[in-house]
């Protein structure tokens, strides 16, 4: 029974490994597949980045390009009004034309206030612009070089804020786009390490079921071989007194068969009577007849000797039988302990693997938990970041041309007021 229970549990160990092997057989074509469809998204990912720094790259160099045409062109015409505008050359102007010039001068001189204030007032009001509005009245009172320098001010301003913009707006594509790229390897990394625990959780209780087993088949052989152990001291007592018997009755049938043997022999070896002289007379009267031994004696004496003949067979058969068992039992106890040894072994290597594993989900547990929290702080960041940046995105090329118009007519009107033909910028 005992052999049969441990082969019934062997079996049971085959069909657990056996499912085992199928399971982590799946697990690994599960993960392929899923280390095949992150190499495809992370080769993905990483061309749309390489197209993106390219397409940056490119659009950094116009930029550039169109930044530094810009600022050449306003260094020149700084410089051209810086001429003109200067006092050597108002001095000049003033001794070459006449006084009825000069009364016409100073006609040209409101027109021009009238015409650089039209100008930044059409711009003030298409791009909303309240400082523009304060220029404007400005040029109508003030004296000209206090509008220039105003002027002057302002564009470097409008340039100065015109800077700071496209920076931010880089910052914030820069910013948008690491973000992402982060966030998506976090969401990666962290389904990476739910399938780990999920993995490490089935492990550690396959692992724990076949500790249990082990243990309860090492206790059900230990049982077995107390009760083998009982059955054995049974029947060693029982061979004991069956010997016992066996010689004791062996002992009292040769004591009576000498009984017999001496007694029928030593009347098959006694001399026959000698035979006397008969007196003359008449006969005497008849005695006894010669004694012979009991014709039934041999049998008995046969008898007593195939009963002790019987009994030596019984002791030698109760012997062998006592030898078989004892050697049967031998063989089941180093068996049995050869079973529990190889099983407590398992249950040690078993152990080590089940407290790895558990290692390995505490980890991993703390892994998964400090990718969730890098989560958030990246979704936080990110709510961060369409507060800043919602705003310059979304009106960064309205704002910019608004900027550049704003630019555009401090220019006319500085223009304008230093002299150039007024009357081509009212008809634009």
């Amino acid at each position: 029974a005992a052999k049969e229970a441990e082969i019934a549990a062997g079996q049971e160990q085959v069909e657990m490994k056996t499912g085992e092997l199928a399971t982590t057989d799946e697990k690994n074509s599960q993960a392929k597949v899923d280390v095949e469809d992150t190499k495809n998204s992370l080769s993905a990912d990483e061309q749309f980045l390489m197209m993106l720094k390219e397409k940056c790259a490119m659009t950094d160099k116009e930029w550039e390009e169109r930044q530094k045409t810009r600022q050449l062109e306003m260094e020149a015409v700084s410089k051209a009004l810086a001429v003109l505008s200067g006092d050597d050359a108002h001095d000049l102007f003033t001794r070459t034309f006449n006084p009825a010039f000069v009364q016409r001068a100073s006609l040209d001189m409101s027109r021009r206030r009238q015409a650089a204030a039209k100008v930044l007032t059409e711009v003030a009001d298409k791009v909303h612009s309240p400082r523009l509005s304060t220029l404007a009245y400005k040029v109508k009172l003030d004296a000209f070089t206090r509008v220039k320098q105003a002027i002057d001010e302002m564009i470097a301003q409008l340039t100065k804020e015109k800077a700071a913009e496209i920076k931010h707006k880089d910052f914030c594509v820069d910013e948008f786009n690491t973000n992402q790229l982060q966030t998506e390897k976090k969401e990666r990394e962290k389904q990476d390490l739910i399938a780990k625990i999920e993995d490490l959780e089935m492990t550690i209780k396959a692992l724990t079921e076949a500790i249990d087993t082990l243990k309860s088949e090492i206790a059900e052989m230990q049982v077995q071989l107390k009760r083998a152990g009982e059955d054995r001291e049974k029947q060693n007592k029982e061979f004991q007194m069956t010997v016992a018997d066996q010689r004791e009755t062996q002992k009292l049938l040769q004591a009576a068969l000498g009984v017999l043997q001496d007694f029928y022999g030593k009347r098959e070896a006694a001399p026959a009577l000698v035979q006397r002289q008969e007196p003359v007379g008449p006969p005497p009267p008849a005695g006894f007849e010669t004694y012979k031994n009991n014709a039934a004696s041999g049998g008995i004496t046969s008898m007593i000797q195939q009963i002790i003949s019987d009994a030596k067979a019984m002791e030698a058969e109760a012997i062998r039988s006592e030898e078989d068992a004892q050697k049967a039992y031998e063989d089941f106890v180093k068996e049995t302990n050869a079973s529990i040894e190889a099983k407590s072994k398992d249950i040690v290597n078993k152990s080590q693997e089940k407290a790895k594993a558990e290692g390995d989900l505490v980890e991993a547990t703390q892994a998964k938990e400090s990718a969730m929290m890098e989560l958030e702080q990246l979704s936080n960041y990110n709510a961060e970041l369409h507060q800043s940046c919602d705003f310059v995105l979304k009106n960064f090329e309205l704002r910019q041309t608004a900027r550049d118009e704003e630019v555009e007519a401090l220019r006319q009107a500085k223009a304008i007021l230093s002299g150039a033909k007024f009357e081509e910028f009212l008809q634009g």
